[in-house]
C-alpha cells in the first residue's frame, strides 16, 4: 500500500499541484510568523544587551512615595557611589523629550521619539556610549550634538544653527558635533538631542538632579553584592537593580510583546490554513472519485478498508510533507519582508538577522503535515465504505440523500443556534459579552458551511436563470455542471466565503467606529483649533495667553488633567476656566451651571461618575492626590457625559499646587465669525513656529482618526489576503479537476456541435457561479455578525451606530465574478484543447 500512495501520488502531481500550493501558503504563514518573532526578539535582546554591557547597576529615583517625592539623584550620591568598593564609574543621567525642527520647521522625530539627554564625556573627552562621528561634544549652554540621521533631516552642518523647543518657547543652539546612536527609537523614526550635563538639567526640569545613576563594576565585582552595597546608603524613594536582573526584566517584556505580535499573525496564520482545509478536502474527495474503480480492485484482491484509508492518507502527508517543507522557504522572505513592512507603519522593530529555530522548522513541518492528513481523512474513510461491486458500478455517484438529510439538519441546528446566541449578544451594553459573541460567531459560520449545499441550489438555480437568457446552451450547462455536485460546490465557495465574512466584518465595523468617532467629535468639540504638545511635556500656560491675543480668536481655553483617588479608585479632574468651557466644547448640563465654580471650594462632576459613586449636587467630594494632599471641595453642578471633558471640572486654583510643573495638556480655540479659515498659519506665527507645539484643525482631527482606523483595516486586509488567494487557488483546482473528471462529456458535446468558445465559456460561468455564491454568503454573514456584536460599544461608545459601506460592499461583490473569470483561465483553456477523439474514449 506504501508503493501504492507513492504511485499516486506521482501519478496524479498536477492535479495535486493546487492543493499542495494551498499548504505551501499557509505553511509559508505560520513558518515566517514564527521565524519573524523569533528574530524580532532576538533584535531586541541584542540591543538591550549592548545597551547594558557596562551597566552592573541603575539607580532611578523610583516611584512616587506616599509623601509626594522620589529620592533624589544628586552629584553628591554619585560621589558616594563611586566610593564604593567594586565600582569602576558612575556615569549620571538627564534625559527628556526635546523636538528638533527640520527643514520644514516641523518635528524631526516621532512624538514619542524625540529624545534628548547629557553627554558625558570621559576621560579623552568623548562620551563612550554616543561615538562621535564628526566635530565634539557640547561643552557649553548654546551648543548641541545631533546624531546623524536627526542632523541630516535639519540639514545641518557642524557649525551651523538648529532650532529646537523643550516645554517653552523656541531656542537656537550651534551644532557642535554629530554622533551615532544604538538607540531603537532614533532607528524607528525619532530623533536625539544631546547637551552639556548642567543645560539638560535646566532644560528637562531637574536642577542638581540626574534622572539616573549608571554604575560599572572593575572586574570580578559580584553584581549581586555590589547592587546591595548600593542600595545601603540610597536615600528614601530610590531604587538599585542589578544589571542582570534588569536584563531579565527587559527580557520577560521582550517576550511579551513578541508573543502579541506572535499570536495576532498565528490567528491569521490559522484562517488561512482553516481554508486550505477545503482545499485539500475537495481535491481527495475528487481523486478518490475517480480511483473509485481502482480502489474497488484493490478491495477486490484483498486491501482492507483501513490498508485503504492508510493509502491515502501515506499520500496525503507524503504532499503535506513536501508542501510544507517548500512553505517554510517561502516563510524566510515572509519574516524578513514583515520587519520593514511594519516599520513603515510606526512600529519600532531593531534590524538584525533571521533566526530560524529549530521548533519553527518542526512545527511549520508539523502544521502542514496534520492539516493535510485530518483534511484527506473523511475523503479516505468515505472511499473505504464503497463496496467493490458498487465502485465497480459507477466512478461517479450522487451524494447519497440520507447524508445529505444528516448534514442539513446539523447545519440547520448550528446556524439556529450561532444566530439565536448572537441575538442574545445584542442586548449587552458592554464589551462582557465579547466571548460569548465570538462562540457565537463560529458557531453561525460553521452552520452556515454545513448548510452550504443546501443553500447553492437555489442560488444556482437564480443565477442560472441569467446565464441561460445572457448564454443560452452554455449558460445552462454551467448551472447543471455547479448542480452537480452541491458538496463540491459548497465546499470551494465556502473557502472563499470565510475570508469575505471576516473581511466584510472588518469593513462594516471599522467604517461604523470611523463614523462615530466623526459624529463624537462634531458633537463634543466645537472649538475651531487644538493647539497640543508634540511630546508628552504639556504647554506653557503662557502659549494660552498668547492666543488668547492673538486677532481673530474668540476664546482660548487651557485643558489642564491632574489624577486623583476617591475611596481607592482613581479618576481625572480638569482644570480650566469653567465658565469658558461652553465656548469651545457642546457641554449640556443636568444640574446647575459652571459659572458656580470658583476657587478650591467647588467643583463639577460628570453624570456617568456622579452615578457610579452616587454623588448629588451638594455633596462634598473627598480627593486624595497623588502628592498627599486632600481636598473635599462641594459639588455644584452636573454635566452630562462629554469627550473632552473629565470625571471632574474644577477651577486650576483647586489642581495646580498638586502639579509637579503646571503645563496645560492642550488649548482650545474658537475662531471669531468668520475668522476661521487661515488662522492655523496665524496661531502657528504667534507661538515662533514652535515645532513641540502641534496645530489641528477639527477636520485634521477626524482625518487622523480614520487614517488611524483605515491604517489597521489595510493591515487586516493584508493578512486575510492570504485566506483569500487561497480560496482562489481553490476555485482553480476544483475546476481543473473537474474538467479532468467530465473529459468524456466534453468530448461528446464537442462531438455534437459545442464549440471550443462554448466549452471555455461554460467553464468560466460555472466559476462565476461558485464565487458569486461565496461573496453573497460571506458578505451577508459578515453584515450580520458587525450588526450584533457592535451592540457591546454602546455604553463605552454610544456615537456608535451601524454604517453599511455601500461603495466597499459593491466592490466586494462585483470582485467575485472577477475573481471567477480569472481563475477559470487554465481550466477554461485546458478543457477546449481536449483532443474530441481522445475525451470521448477515456475512461
Amino acid at each position: 500500500m506504501l508503493r501504492t500512495a507513492l504511485r499516486n501520488l506521482l501519478a496524479h502531481k498536477t492535479r495535486l499541484l493546487m492543493t499542495a500550493l494551498a499548504v505551501l501558503l499557509g505553511t509559508a504563514f505560520v513558518s515566517g510568523t514564527l521565524v519573524f518573532s523569533d528574530s524580532v526578539g532576538s533584535a531586541f535582546r541584542n540591543k538591550m544587551t549592548k545597551s547594558l554591557d557596562d551597566v552592573a547597576v541603575s539607580v532611578t529615583p523610583g516611584p512616587r512615595s506616599a509623601k509626594g517625592h522620589a529620592g533624589a539623584l544628586d552629584d553628591r550620591l554619585a560621589e558616594r557611589i563611586r566610593a564604593l568598593p567594586g565600582v569602576a564609574s558612575v556615569r549620571p543621567s538627564v534625559d527628556g523629550t526635546v523636538t528638533v525642527a527640520d527643514r520644514k520647521g516641523n518635528p524631526a522625530g516621532t512624538e514619542w521619539g524625540s529624545a534628548g539627554a547629557n553627554y558625558v564625556p570621559g576621560k579623552d573627552g568623548k562620551d563612550s556610549r554616543y561615538p562621535l562621528v564628526q566635530g565634539r561634544g557640547p561643552a557649553a549652554d548654546g551648543e548641541i550634538v545631533l546624531d546623524v540621521r536627526t542632523a541630516g533631516k535639519t540639514g545641518a552642518k557642524v557649525g551651523d544653527t538648529v532650532r529646537l523647543a523643550v516645554d517653552g518657547p523656541v531656542m537656537t543652539k550651534k551644532l557642535v558635533g554629530t554622533v551615532r546612536t544604538d538607540d531603537p527609537r532614533v532607528g524607528a523614526g525619532g530623533s536625539l538631542a544631546l547637551f552639556d550635563t548642567p543645560t539638560a538639567r535646566k532644560l528637562f526640569g531637574k536642577p542638581g538632579e540626574f534622572t539616573e545613576l549608571v554604575v560599572a563594576a572593575t572586574p570580578g565585582t559580584d553584581q549581586k553584592a555590589l547592587t546591595g552595597a548600593v542600595r545601603g546608603i540610597l536615600p528614601d524613594g530610590a531604587e538599585a537593580q542589578s544589571g542582570a536582573d534588569l536584563a531579565a526584566a527587559q527580557s520577560t517584556m521582550i517576550d511579551h510583546q513578541t508573543k502579541s505580535i506572535r499570536t495576532t499573525f498565528l490567528v491569521f496564520a490559522g484562517i488561512s490554513l482553516f481554508v486550505g482545509v477545503f482545499i485539500i478536502a475537495n481535491t481527495f474527495t475528487m481523486l478518490v472519485s475517480q480511483r473509485s474503480r481502482e480502489i474497488a480492485l484493490l478491495r477486490a484482491v484483498g486491501a482492507s478498508r483501513r490498508q485503504v484509508v492508510r493509502s491515502v492518507l501515506i499520500e496525503a502527508g507524503l504532499l503535506g510533507l513536501a508542501a510544507s517543507a517548500a512553505g517554510f522557504v517561502l516563510g524566510l522572505g515572509i519574516a524578513a519582508g514583515l520587519r520593514p513592512a511594519l516599520n513603515a507603519t510606526g512600529a519600532s522593530l531593531p534590524d538584525g538577522p533571521l533566526v530560524i529555530a529549530p521548533t519553527a522548522v518542526l512545527s511549520s513541518l508539523a502544521v502542514g503535515v496534520l492539516v493535510t492528513v485530518l483534511a484527506a481523512w473523511l475523503p479516505s474513510r468515505r472511499a473505504a465504505r464503497i463496496a467493490p461491486v458498487e465502485a465497480l458500478a459507477a466512478v461517479d455517484q450522487a451524494p447519497a440523500a440520507r447524508g445529505l438529510v444528516v448534514r442539513n439538519t446539523i447545519g440547520g441546528v448550528l446556524t439556529a443556534l450561532g444566530v439565536a446566541v448572537m441575538l442574545y449578544v445584542t442586548g449587552y451594553k458592554d464589551t462582557s459579552g465579547v466571548g460569548l459573541a465570538m462562540t457565537g460567531s463560529v458557531l453561525t459560520l460553521t452552520g452556515v458551511i454545513v448548510l452550504a449545499p443546501l443553500l447553492s441550489r437555489p442560488f444556482v438555480l437564480l443565477a442560472g436563470k441569467a446565464g441561460v437568457r445572457l448564454f443560452g446552451v452554455d449558460g445552462k450547462l454551467a448551472r447543471e455542471n455547479a448542480l452537480r455536485n452541491p458538496r463540491r460546490t459548497a465546499a470551494t465557495a465556502s473557502a472563499l466565503m470565510i475570508g469575505l465574512t471576516l473581511i466584510t466584518g472588518l469593513t462594516v465595523g471599522a467604517v461604523s467606529a470611523g463614523h462615530g468617532m466623526d459624529k463624537l467629535g462634531r458633537q463634543d468639540l466645537t472649538a475651531d483649533y487644538k493647539v497640543s504638545s508634540t511630546g508628552f511635556h504639556g504647554l506653557s500656560p503662557e502659549v494660552a495667553k498668547t492666543l488668547a491675543a492673538q486677532p481673530g480668536v474668540a476664546a482660548a481655553v487651557p485643558l489642564r488633567t491632574v489624577g486623583f483617588e476617591r475611596d481607592g479608585a482613581p479618576a481625572l479632574a480638569l482644570g480650566t476656566r469653567p465658565g469658558a468651557v461652553g465656548e469651545v466644547t457642546g457641554v449640556r448640563m443636568v444640574s446647575g451651571s459652571l459659572s458656580d465654580v470658583r476657587g478650591t471650594g467647588s467643583v463639577a462632576v460628570a453624570e456617568p461618575y456622579a452615578k457610579l459613586k452616587g454623588i448629588r449636587p451638594g455633596d462634598r467630594l473627598p480627593m486624595d492626590f497623588h502628592d498627599g494632599k486632600k481636598a473635599a471641595p462641594r459639588v455644584v453642578a452636573v454635566y452630562a457625559d462629554n469627550d473632552v471633558l473629565a470625571d471632574v471640572l474644577a477651577d486650576p486654583a483647586l489642581l495646580d499646587p498638586h502639579m509637579e510643573k503646571v503645563a496645560d495638556d492642550q488649548v482650545l480655540v474658537k475662531a471669531a465669525p468668520g475668522r476661521a479659515a487661515g488662522l492655523s498659519e496665524k496661531i502657528k506665527e504667534s507661538l515662533g513656529r514652535n515645532p513641540a507645539v502641534k496645530v489641528e484643525s477639527q477636520e485634521d482631527m477626524r482625518r487622523a482618526a480614520a487614517g488611524n482606523i483605515d491604517s489597521v483595516l489595510y493591515l487586516m486586509y493584508g493578512l486575510l489576503g492570504m485566506a483569500v488567494v487561497i480560496a482562489v487557488i481553490g476555485v482553480v483546482n476544483t475546476l481543473a479537476m473537474s474538467v479532468f473528471e467530465r473529459t468524456r462529456e466534453i468530448g461528446m458535446l464537442r462531438a455534437i456541435g459545442l464549440a471550443r468558445t462554448g466549452v471555455k465559456r461554460m467553464v468560466r460561468l460555472e466559476s462565476v457561479m461558485i464565487a458569486m455564491f461565496g461573496a453573497v454568503l460571506g458578505v451577508g454573514v459578515g453584515i450580520f455578525l458587525a450588526w450584533s456584536a457592535g451592540h457591546m460599544l454602546r455604553s463605552s461608545f454610544p456615537q456608535y451606530e451601524l454604517v453599511l459601506p455601500w461603495g466597499r460592499l459593491a466592490l466586494f461583490l462585483l470582485i467575485a465574478p472577477v475573481v471567477g473569470v480569472l481563475a477559470a483561465l487554465w481550466p477554461a483553456r485546458r478543457a477546449a484543447r481536449l483532443n474530441m477523439l481522445e475525451a470521448i474514449g477515456a475512461q
